[in-house]
C-alpha cells in the first residue's frame, strides 16, 4: 500500500480543535460518507455525540430529515421500552450520524448499515467489528484510535495488530462506490505519524495461525471426527490432521501426535469415547493406541451433534448429577452455564462491588452445583465473575428492564441479547444431557427457565406467553388484574381485555382462546378507555 496525501488536505477545515470532528464535517461539505473507527463502545457513542453536536438541524436537507426520521423510530422502538441509549443514538440519527457497536440490537445496527447504504446516514463511529465482511459505501476510514487496552503480556494500551489496521483501512474506497477512497490515521506529533507510516503503512502484516492449535476447537473437531465414524483409529486421526493448515504449522509431528494422544485419553475420561481394549490394559500407550479402535458413545455423540465443547459437556454433566432430589434452582443452572467457556467474556467483577457480589452468592450458595474454590486457587476470580454473569441473567428473569440492566452491570441490549441466547443454547444442551440420564424433574426446571429467560418474566407469568402478541409487559399487566392463565383470559371481558392490551390485541386474544366475540356488545362511555364493538369496527 503506496502512503498518499489526501485529495483534499488542503482545503479541510479547522472548525474545532478535534481532527476526527473536522474530518468528519468535511466528509459531508463534500457530499461523502465515513466510517470513524474508535477503541471501545463509549468512544463511539462520544464520537457520534460530538460530531452531531457541529451540525445545525436547520441545515438538514428535509427529505434527508424524513428518511432519519423513520430510522430513527426504528431505533426508539427496538425495544419495548427505549433505554437511554436508544435515545442517544436517536439524538444523533436525526443528523445523519450514527454510532454503532457489539451493544446496539439487531434491528438497530441492521436500520443504520441500510441507512449508510441509501446514503442517509453520513458517518458511522463504530468499533473494529465493523471492519470485518461489510460492504458499505464509505468513501473514508477514519481511524481514530491505533491503540487498545489490552490485558495480554505486559497489559496496558498496546499498538493494534497491521492486520488489524488492514481491515480497517479496506472499508474506504469500495469498488462498487468509488473510484479511490482514504484511509486517514490521526497522529498528534511528526514522531507519531513517521511511527503509523513505519508500522501500518510499510509494515507486513502478522502471521495467521490455525485455530486447531486452541485445545477447545481440538477437542471439539476431535470428537466429531469420532462421532460421524470419519476416523476409526489414531493412525486414521494423524493421517487426516498431517493435511491440515495446523501440521504445516506446527511441523513437529511426534509433537502433535503426543497432544492428540492426550486429547483421546481426556475424551476417554469423561466417557465421550471407548478405546477398545483400553478397559482391560489400562493405560494405552500412542503405539497401542494406534491399532486400537475408537468409538464414540451415546453421550459422546450428542455431545458432537450440539457442537459444545467436551469440556463444557463434561462439566454440565457433572453438575447435574450433584443436582438433589429436591430439584434445582433457577439460580444455579445459569451459574453453571455462565462458567462454561462458551459464556466469555464473563462480566468481570469490579473491586468495589465485590462485596455486594459475595453478599448475593451468600443467599445462592448452597443451590450452587459446582463448589466454590479458595479465594487463593487461579480459577477463583472465573467463579466470581460466574456469580456476576448468573446474577444478571437472574435480574433478567426477575423483569428488570434492559437501562436497569445498562445502568447495573454496563451490559447494553445488544450484549444481553448474545448472552441469552449463548445461555439458551447451553441450557438446551443441560436439557438434552438431563434426557440421557432420565433426570425428569430437571429437565421440567430447564425448560421453564428457557421460557423465563427468552421473555425475562418471572414463574407466573409462564401460561400467558403461550398466547401470541403477549410478551413480558401485557403479561405482567393480565397477571396483576387477575388474569393469571389461558382460563382467566375466556373468563374475562373484551372490554377489560381492551383497557389492558388495546382494542386489537384483546379481540386477537380472545379470537386465539377459541371465543367468538363477533355481535358481542360492550357498553359505551361508562369510563376512560372503555370501548364497545361498533366503535371498534367503525375505525
Amino acid at each position: 500500500m503506496a502512503f498518499k496525501k489526501l485529495q483534499h488536505e488542503a482545503s479541510i477545515e479547522a472548525s474545532t480543535n478535534n481532527g476526527t470532528i473536522n474530518l468528519a464535517l468535511d466528509t459531508i461539505k463534500i457530499g461523502k460518507q465515513a466510517l470513524v473507527f474508535v477503541g471501545n463502545k463509549r468512544s463511539a457513542e462520544k464520537t457520534a455525540e460530538d460530531i452531531s453536536r457541529k451540525i445545525n438541524e436547520s441545515c438538514v436537507q428535509p427529505s434527508l430529515k424524513e428518511a432519519c426520521g423513520d430510522i430513527e423510530k426504528t431505533v426508539l422502538n427496538a425495544l419495548s421500552k427505549p433505554t437511554h441509549q436508544c435515545e442517544r443514538l436517536a439524538a444523533c440519527v436525526k443528523k445523519g450520524i450514527a454510532f454503532h457497536h457489539a451493544g446496539l440490537t439487531a434491528s438497530q445496527r441492521e436500520a443504520i448499515e441500510d441507512g449508510f447504504r441509501l446514503g442517509n446516514i453520513k458517518i458511522i463511529c463504530c468499533t473494529p467489528t465493523l471492519a470485518a465482511g461489510v460492504d458499505l459505501p464509505a468513501f473514508r476510514a477514519i481511524i481514530k484510535d491505533l491503540k487498545r487496552y489490552s490485558t495480554t503480556g505486559w497489559g496496558g494500551m498496546q499498538d493494534i495488530p497491521v492486520l488489524e489496521y488492514l481491515q480497517m483501512a479496506g472499508r474506504a474506497g469500495r469498488p462498487k462506490y468509488d473510484a479511490f477512497g482514504e484511509a486517514i490515521c490521526l497522529a498528534t506529533t511528526v514522531a507519531d505519524k513517521k511511527a503509523i507510516i513505519e508500522r501500518y503503512i510499510h509494515g507486513e502484516p502478522e502471521d495467521i495461525f490455525s485455530k486447531l492449535a486452541v485445545e477447545p476447537v481440538l477437542r471439539t473437531y476431535l470428537l466429531s471426527l469420532i462421532a460421524t465414524d470419519f476416523v476409526c483409529n489414531q493412525a486414521e486421526i494423524m493421517e487426516f490432521f498431517s493435511q491440515t493448515f495446523w501440521a504445516f504449522q506446527f511441523k513437529d509431528m511426534n509433537k502433535l501426535e503426543h497432544i492428540i494422544n492426550k486429547m483421546l485419553h481426556l475424551l476417554e475420561s469423561f466417557g465421550f469415547i471407548t478405546i477398545a481394549g483400553s478397559e482391560s490394559a489400562g493405560f494405552v500407550s500412542a503405539d497401542e493406541l494406534c491399532e486400537k479402535r475408537l468409538r464414540a458413545t451415546l453421550v459422546g455423540k450428542r455431545v458432537a451433534e450440539l457442537y459444545v465443547d467436551p469440556l463444557t459437556a463434561h462439566h454440565m454433566i457433572t453438575c447435574l448429577k450433584r443436582a438433589t432430589p429436591k430439584g434445582v434452582t433457577a439460580f444455579a443452572l445459569l451459574q453453571m452455564v455462565g462458567s462454561t467457556l462458551e459464556m466469555r467474556p464473563q462480566l468481570k467483577v469490579k473491586t468495589k462491588e465485590l462485596g455486594d457480589i459475595l453478599e448475593k452468592l451468600a443467599l445462592h450458595e448452597s443451590d450452587l452445583l459446582m463448589d466454590e474454590p479458595s479465594v487463593y486457587e487461579p480459577d477463583y476470580d472465573e467463579f466470581i465473575n460466574s456469580i456476576k454473569t448468573a446474577l444478571f441473567m437472574y435480574e433478567w428473569i426477575d423483569e428488570k428492564d434492559d437501562e436497569y440492566l445498562l445502568e447495573t452491570f454496563d451490559v447494553r441490549p445488544g450484549e444481553s441479547r448474545a448472552k441469552f441466547d449463548r445461555a439458551d443454547w447451553l441450557l438446551y444442551t443441560a436439557e438434552e444431557f438431563a434426557r440421557l440420564m432420565q433426570m425428569h424433574s430437571i429437565i421440567k426446571e430447564v425448560v421453564k427457565l428457557r421460557h423465563r429467560l427468552k421473555y425475562g418474566v418471572r414463574e407466573e407469568l409462564i401460561p400467558l406467553l403461550k398466547l401470541q402478541g403477549i410478551g413480558r409487559i401485557r403479561a405482567r399487566k393480565m397477571y396483576n388484574n387477575g388474569i393469571k392463565d389461558v382460563g382467566d383470559v375466556k373468563r374475562a371481558g373484551v372490554t377489560q381485555l381492551a383497557q389492558l392490551l388495546g382494542k386489537a390485541v384483546a379481540f386477537d386474544v380472545k379470537k386465539q382462546v377459541g371465543e367468538d366475540i363477533l355481535g358481542t356488545i360492550v357498553p359505551e362511555n361508562k369510563r376512560r378507555g372503555q370501548i364497545s364493538l361498533r366503535h371498534y369496527e367503525g375505525k
